[in-house]
């Protein structure tokens, strides 16, 4: 019921919970106060003891006391604010943060879906946890104690009898926790499942309309939301069978609670004042507890919810290595790779990078020639083997001063919504005219005049570019960052043949006074190289220039004949 973890987490709301459960306690008093004194106008209606005097002072105390309680309720009301505010405000910074800090890696942890939904409503359900349930766990503990020295004054055994009946709901709690908590956890899981089932027929939804397979997607995504039903009507069933229960131990207790102080006036070991105010209290020892226990639920979804942010939140950050970007030659020494220990991607593999040159990176899909580039790109990490950078490791050189020398441009670099300026760019100060001149050189700046320019607009992802223009836009924001070394991953494709054309000429121009690596399923872009890596199943097969691996005959040549054949329309025989 109460995680030390999480209160870690923002420890700026300890004070908020303190006032709060404060606010709370003080009109608890404030109500004894009240109820005295209309147990003593009461009795004394009874007795004959009744006064205007008396009902003037009940009617001031009363009164008084609703004031106070009106106080203190709107002060604890302000202290649950300022302690959401503070989980939303700090939780989010801080998962934010982390994901910086473990950088690109955060999706072998959660899926970008999962983090999204923590980060907002995960983060929501924590926000109740500290603005609700926390302060009433400790203020439901502080009232049967406070009322229990009360009653203790005049029958202590009422008192021990209703403190023991409190406690029967924490129990009853407790029994459901476990069960609860599997299936919060099943909850949240189902909802992220589905999340992530979204997020992936949103972001395809192009490609399922053209091969007709949307439907069956949808009927995927029903299936998907029919889970999702059934898992949250057993959590509600869930919840209302233990607040029946909760109910019943509440309501039954406060009814013994009174039935003995109706007793003990029989017998006679109470008066009738005091028989009064346990009446009117005996409901105040159950009813902190049962609040609580309906902000239980609220509280289990929220740490349900934590288990996933506490996931990112504890996960190892990258360490900020001693060793600088030293530009040289890349060395690959008996390499070799896995996503997870039972699929190794690499198998030992031994190249070498030469700086101010072209190397080519070819193989068929799935031959390992982009998780290669990854790892050259230090987007993978825990490889086995040695890459070494002018004879550093690369996993001793530190992350920030590598990016700021090492450029990455795959064919799914993305273009964010805004102006072409922004996305140039990226916050630099990069002067306009810099900007123009690396325009011109990927043929995009005659569109731009003739739009608004450097204010062009862009549409999310540039979805108001065609596919070569937003290819050619990210070669532009690659050759003004000027890095030392560049990667291309797959950067022609699903183009048109004017930007591919386009994008070669200008990579080989590059390559004449930085180190080039190109990865590239067309082998008649690859032709004029300086060094071609030839992969097939995870291991290289063949290196060399392109006219000595078509002598070999080997891998290389059989791919080429095949795209040969296919350009030349013929069909190939091998």
């Amino acid at each position: 019921m109460f995680k030390k973890e999480l209160l870690a987490l923002v420890p700026e709301t300890k004070k908020y919970i303190f006032l709060n459960v404060l606010f709370q306690w003080l009109a608890l008093l404030a109500n004894i106060v009240m109820m005295y004194h209309i147990a003593l106008l009461l009795s004394g209606m009874v007795n004959g003891s009744f006064s205007h005097e008396l009902l003037v002072r009940v009617l001031m105390v009363s009164i008084g006391c609703i004031l106070l309680r009106s106080i203190f309720n709107y002060g604890a009301n302000r202290m649950t604010y300022f302690s959401s505010k503070q989980v939303k405000d700090k939780l989010r910074i801080k998962i934010y943060e982390k994901l910086l800090k473990i950088q690109g890696r955060y999706e072998k942890i959660l899926s970008t879906a999962q983090i999204v939904q923590v980060t907002s409503e995960g983060v929501e359900q924590l926000e109740s946890y500290f603005g609700s349930y926390l302060p009433q766990f400790f203020y439901a503990i502080l009232a049967p104690i406070t009322l229990f020295i009360v009653f203790a004054q005049f029958d202590i055994m009422i008192g021990l009898v209703l403190l023991i009946g409190v406690w029967l709901i924490p129990i009853s709690i407790i029994m459901v926790q476990k069960w609860a908590k599997k299936l919060l956890s099943k909850y949240w899981d189902q909802y992220t499942t589905m999340g992530d089932t979204f997020l992936e027929n949103l972001q395809g939804l192009t490609t399922l309309k053209i091969y007709q397979a949307d439907e069956y997607r949808h009927k995927l995504m029903n299936e998907e939301a029919e889970k999702f039903r059934k898992i949250t009507m057993r959590v509600l069933i869930m919840q209302l069978n233990s607040i029946s229960i909760m109910d019943l131990v509440a309501y039954g207790g406060a009814a013994l609670g009174m039935l003995l102080a109706i007793k003990h006036l029989h017998d006679g070991s109470l008066v009738l004042l005091q028989g009064i105010l346990v009446i009117l209290l005996a409901a105040d020892f159950f009813l902190p507890m049962r609040t609580l226990g309906s902000y239980f639920h609220i509280a289990m979804n929220g740490m349900a919810a934590s288990d996933k942010i506490l996931k990112i939140l504890n996960a190892k950050d990258v360490k900020r290595n001693e060793n600088s970007f030293n530009l040289g030659d890349l060395i690959v020494e008996n390499l070799n790779y896995g996503y997870d220990e039972d699929k190794i991607i690499l198998h030992d593999i031994n190249v070498k990078l030469v700086n101010n040159k072209l190397t080519s990176i070819v193989g068929k899909s799935g031959s390992g020639k982009s998780t290669l580039a990854l790892l050259l790109s230090k987007q993978l990490v825990d490889y086995q083997g040695s890459v070494k950078l002018n004879g550093i490791e690369l996993a001793t050189i530190d992350d920030e001063s590598f990016h700021d020398h090492v450029n990455y441009l795959a064919s799914s670099s993305y273009i964010f919504s805004g102006s072409v300026k922004d996305n140039l760019t990226m916050g630099k100060n990069i002067s306009d005219k810099k900007m123009w001149e690396v325009l011109e050189e990927v043929r995009l700046a005659p569109f731009l005049k003739e739009a608004d320019g450097l204010d062009t607009l862009l549409h999310e992802n540039g979805s108001n570019l065609s596919g070569g223009q937003k290819q050619r836009l990210a070669l532009a924001r690659s050759l003004l960052a000027d890095s030392d070394i560049y990667i291309f991953d797959e950067v022609t494709s699903n183009i048109d043949v004017e930007s591919e054309n386009l994008i070669i000429e200008n990579i080989y121009k590059l390559a004449k006074h930085k180190m080039v690596i190109m990865i590239s399923h067309r082998l008649a872009n690859v032709v004029g190289s300086d060094h071609i890596i030839v992969m097939d199943e995870g291991r290289v097969v063949q290196q060399g220039k392109h006219t000595k691996l078509l002598e070999e005959d080997g891998c290389y040549g059989r791919m080429w004949k095949v795209q040969k054949a296919l350009e030349d329309g013929v069909d190939y025989e091998g």
